[in-house]
């Protein structure tokens, strides 16, 4: 799955335009490496994404197109 779209479905970050432009300004990194909104995510996969003045780290746990609300957070772990 593409990276801005995990990031939008799995509620890291609410929109899909926010997600992308994320990526573009090099705030998001998959396994300690800048990454494209066009990236590949897949399980095991470690994001670190900045916002501000503190970062998330994240550990990909699941990845699926569609998710309910209430089931995003079990999409990954935080760090």
């Amino acid at each position: 799955m593409r990276l801005d779209k995990y990031l939008k479905v799995s509620r890291l970050i609410k929109r899909r335009t926010v997600a992308n432009a994320a990526c573009d300004a090099g705030r998001v990194t998959i396994n300690d490496r800048p990454a494209k909104a066009s990236a590949e995510v897949k399980a095991g996969d470690i994001l670190v994404i900045s916002f501000g003045n503190r970062d998330v780290k994240v550990k990909v746990t699941d990845v699926r197109e569609t998710v309910k609300k209430d089931e995003a957070g079990a999409m990954y772990e935080e760090l």
